[in-house]
């Protein structure tokens, strides 16, 4: 039997997981979450103010979801797609929480047109990594330090949009794991009588080819006998 032909029919059941250390979203929400935890330490009082542990619980959940839906979109798409759904609501609520601190403080939320606006949504851009934006943690201002946050939450929500779109084009073309053991045992039938029929049909081309040796060997038999009577 040619099991060559069943294993490439077989389809694999697990998925191949994401590196999510490579995810340009991923690396943000790193930043993101030391951040807030640095700019609650610095601009939000020590005690009795429940926005610190919500600003910190908010950034966590969206760096921790990305790592969790990552690891179990091995075996479920589905469930990788909620996590991320959880992620986003976390940076969304986070982004919220930054726009509250600059209205409830009276400071400037830099838009399209500010002096400072431009320069700020070009540095988030081509920068992902913590050390792009840890030494600058300690020297920023309330101001500074908030609207960079905002810039960073909105531009990890738009890519993220752009990553489930992909995951969910993926999930309907794909199908989730139920699917997948489905197509895998299809796969392993289908390819068990393709490899039965090729089977078959050597054999019967060997039996064609044993016959048609029998017929010459008797045919050389033949000719060896007739040798004999004419050479006596």
């Amino acid at each position: 039997m040619n099991y060559k032909i069943i294993a490439e029919r077989i389809e694999s059941v697990l998925r191949k997981q994401t590196n999510w250390k490579n995810l340009w979203f991923y690396q943000k929400t790193v930043v993101l979450y030391q951040m807030t935890y640095v700019f609650t330490r610095r601009f939000l009082p020590a005690y009795g103010d429940r926005t610190v542990d919500q600003m910190i619980q908010a950034a966590r959940s969206g760096k921790q979801n990305i790592v969790e839906g990552s690891a179990d979109g091995v075996t479920s798409m589905e469930l990788e797609l909620k996590l991320l759904n959880v992620a986003r609501a976390s940076i969304q609520e986070l982004l919220e929480d930054y726009e509250d601190f600059l209205i409830s403080h009276k400071l400037v939320k830099w838009t399209k047109g500010h002096q400072r606006f431009d320069g700020m949504l070009s540095y988030c851009r081509s920068h992902n990594h913590l050390q792009d934006y840890e030494p600058f943690f300690e020297r920023w201002t309330s101001e500074e330090m908030a609207n960079t946050a905002i810039t960073l939450c909105r531009m990890v929500d738009k890519m993220m949009m752009t990553y489930q779109k992909k995951k969910e084009e993926e999930f309907v073309k794909e199908g989730g794991i139920r699917e997948r053991m489905t197509a895998a045992r299809q796969g392993y039938r289908n390819g068990q009588k393709e490899a039965l029929s090729s089977a078959r049909q050597e054999i019967e081309n060997l039996q064609k080819e044993n016959v048609e040796l029998m017929i010459l060997v008797d045919q050389l038999k033949e000719d060896v006998a007739q040798l004999k009577r004419d050479n006596h």
